[in-house]
């Protein structure tokens, strides 16, 4: 870390902290030297005014801009065919590539240009300020604050005028652990997803990030332009503590190249700037984060906490001479990035912002704590060697290329190409013998070290697998004995659902039983009534029995009149036969009137009866044979009256033999009319009583139909 501490206070101005932070780290980075600033700090802390500022006063960024290109004004490499690549090597273009990125600076700066226009035209009097894409103003930084930086710079570029410069630009955030480009050319719907770009090693084992676009400028202009695109596609969300918190590490990345153009154009060195705005941490029950912004909480506060403990143990491995601690730099994308710069491949300057707001107490204080670990970290920058004068470069092919063999090594290690501190070093040639003695002993030492490591390599391996193997066991043996248990568990719950099913089943039950009981109910009262009326109807049915055993017997008589009529018409054939037969004619008529008394007594019978099937039970076998015989016995009737009709047609051959009587009434001496009167009263009186009879017969049988009913309502 740079050792140089300072404290700022509310009232310090961008100036004065440009001036105690990083300028002397800008000054490193001209001259050749890698450069790492970042700013920690709680959420709403003011990390992003810090690094980037207002447009009425320029942050860190802009400003850092402004002196770099004030210090190589006049000595840009304006063919810019030579581009950055991997971590330190440098790849030269040919005319159609050099095109290629032309267009796509062209196309970042016409979109830019568009939308500012339509920005303006949609609102004039809008102020654009609070947007995340306005914090930065091109050239918004005096000239007086950089007066003394271009001096400095001067003494150690104007040494040798055929030394050029060209500058380009990065610009990416790290956004829940994944990596995204923010300087699109053309914006992405949100439907879309943002591609995600790799972190990976080159041969050295330096990171870097993979398809990461680089931008050649020329001026602060329009690195400041570019880097509005850049804001404007950064991860910003609404907290409660923040109404614009960036939810990613947004890492700026500069990289210098040194280009000589004294003969034929080749790279002296690269040096690399990159300033981090951190994201905040913060704590979901202060800023009230759900969903997404748990989720993104969680990343930031994780690769924070990872940065920590890189920090502890570079700490704990510069005071300790054994065995040195694992540095986590792998376990984020934020620390691996940061590792080159941790290890002393290059200078690293640590901006911590606080929060003065009490309710973020705890987390400052833990920011206090982290800077002074950090502070305690001794960096030691490595020395350079020969390589880092002379970068390889790559071509179209992807080959290196090689410059011609002519070019002495004192023009390599010229004085301008050396740092003038405490870094500088010697380099001893040695002669083409002791060279390759020297190649053919590191063959040597490389094949050992390879095969002590591959067995080393073997070992882990096979410990590790027994390791896995012991611990697929132990979670096997684990996993089994909680399926065991959820099984007894599930069991149990199956057995409870089924006993709650059987009480739910009986409970219905008794509650359809009751229902049924409720609806066959029948009260005292309607039973009492029931039994007298039953009562009434046998009284009916007895009655009926008795008539139809009275028709039964005047049936009998029938007979016997009909042989005693036969005598008295052989026996008396009188004068008298007129009034026996006016006699016969009130007797026809009484019988008619009978009749039709029997006919609606028999109709008012049929009726009582079907009214009393309907109100016991139309679907009783025992009821439908009384209706059986009651058909039958008003089958009987119906003989009757049929038997009536031959009685009046023996009226009528009575008639005709009395005509035959006047005839011969002098032969018949005696008449018997006493006889005749009887016999006459007699079939008057059977007739008569034959009704009644009926009726007692009708009641009989509906008396024994209510007594069968009885018993079906005690049953029910």
């Amino acid at each position: 870390m740079n050792h140089k501490q300072y404290v700022f206070g509310s009232e310090t101005t961008q100036n004065k902290l440009f001036d105690g932070t990083i300028k002397d780290l800008l000054t490193a980075f001209i001259g050749g030297q890698n450069a790492l600033v970042f700013a920690y700090g709680v959420t709403n802390a003011g990390k992003t005014y810090t690094i980037q500022g207002s447009p009425e006063d320029a942050g860190i960024l802009p400003r850092s801009l402004d002196l770099i290109f004030n210090c190589i004004n006049g000595r840009l490499y304006l063919k810019n065919n030579l581009k950055p690549h991997l971590s330190s090597d440098i790849m030269k273009m040919d005319f159609g590539q050099v095109e290629h990125e032309e267009a796509i600076k062209t196309a970042l700066l016409s979109n830019l240009k568009e939308e500012t226009d339509h920005n303006v035209k949609a609102s004039t009097n809008q102020s654009s300020l609070k947007d995340m894409s306005h914090l930065v103003g091109p050239n918004n930084v005096s000239p007086m604050c950089v007066a003394a930086d271009e001096q400095d710079c001067e003494d150690k570029t104007n040494k040798n005028q055929e030394v050029q410069f060209s500058v380009w630009m990065s610009f990416f955030e790290i956004y829940n652990e994944y990596v995204y480009d923010l300087l699109n050319v053309f914006p992405l719907p949100k439907c879309q997803k943002r591609p995600v770009l790799r972190i990976c090693d080159d041969q050295a084992g330096n990171s870097y990030v993979r398809d990461l676009k680089w931008i050649c400028i020329n001026s602060s202009e329009e690195a400041s332009r570019i880097l509005k695109i850049g804001n404007k596609n950064r991860s910003l969300a609404y907290t409660k503590m923040n109404q614009k918190s960036s939810r990613s590490h947004s890492i700026f990345s500069l990289r210098l190249l040194r280009v000589s153009v004294e003969d034929e154009p080749h790279i002296l060195g690269v040096s690399e700037l990159s300033l981090c705005d951190l994201a905040g941490s913060e704590r979901c029950n202060k800023t009230h984060t759900a969903g997404d912004r748990l989720k993104e909480a969680g990343n930031i506060n994780n690769s924070l906490l990872i940065l920590g403990k890189c920090i502890a143990a570079l700490k704990q491995n510069q005071n300790t001479k054994g065995k040195q601690r694992y540095i986590p730099f792998r376990e984020s994308k934020l620390t691996r990035l940061f590792q080159p710069f941790f290890c002393g491949k290059g200078k690293a300057c640590m901006i911590v912002n606080i929060n003065q707001c009490a309710s973020t107490y705890d987390e400052t204080l833990n920011v206090m704590k982290f800077s002074a670990v950090a502070k305690q970290v001794v960096q030691r920058i490595q020395s350079k060697g020969f390589e880092f004068f002379t970068p390889k470069v790559i071509g179209k092919d992807g080959k290196a290329i090689r410059f011609d063999a002519n070019i002495s090594i004192e023009e390599l290690l010229s004085e301008e190409n050396l740092l003038e501190d405490e870094n500088e070093m010697d380099v001893t040639v040695m002669s083409h013998e002791d060279a390759l003695k020297e190649i053919e002993n590191l063959r040597k030492k490389l094949s050992a070290e390879r095969q002590s490591k591959l067995v080393q390599e073997l070992q882990i391996r096979k410990e590790m697998g027994e390791a896995m193997f012991q611990q697929m066991l132990e979670l096997e043996e684990t996993w089994s004995k909680i399926c065991e248990e959820e099984r007894e568990k599930s069991e149990q719950l199956l057995e409870k659902r089924f006993e709650m099913y059987r009480n739910a089943i009986k409970h219905h039950a008794y509650h359809c039983a009751m229902e049924e009981v409720e609806d066959n109910y029948v009260p005292v009262e309607e039973f009492l009534a029931e039994q007298e009326q039953v009562k009434e109807k046998d009284q009916r049915i007895l009655e009926l029995e008795m008539a139809l055993t009275l028709l039964k017997q005047s049936s009998e008589s029938r007979s016997d009149l009909h042989i005693t009529e036969e005598r008295i018409i052989a026996e008396h054939k009188n004068q008298k036969m007129d009034g026996v037969v006016e006699e016969l004619q009130k007797l026809c008529q009484k019988r008619e009137e009978l009749i039709k008394s029997l006919q609606a007594q028999i109709k008012n019978i049929k009726d009582e009866s079907d009214r009393a099937v309907s109100k016991t039970n139309e679907e009783n076998t025992v009821l439908k044979q009384t209706i059986i015989r009651k058909d039958q016995e008003i089958e009987a009737l119906q003989s009757c009256v049929e038997h009536t009709g031959e009685l009046e047609a023996l009226v009528s051959e009575l008639q005709g033999k009395q005509n035959e009587s006047r005839k011969c009434s002098s032969l018949v001496d005696v008449k018997q009319p006493k006889t005749k009167k009887g016999l006459f009263s007699n079939f008057k009186s059977t007739v008569t009583h034959s009704p009644k009879s009926l009726k007692g017969q009708t009641k009989s049988e509906d008396a024994s139909t209510l007594s069968r009913k009885q018993p079906l309502l005690r049953k029910m």
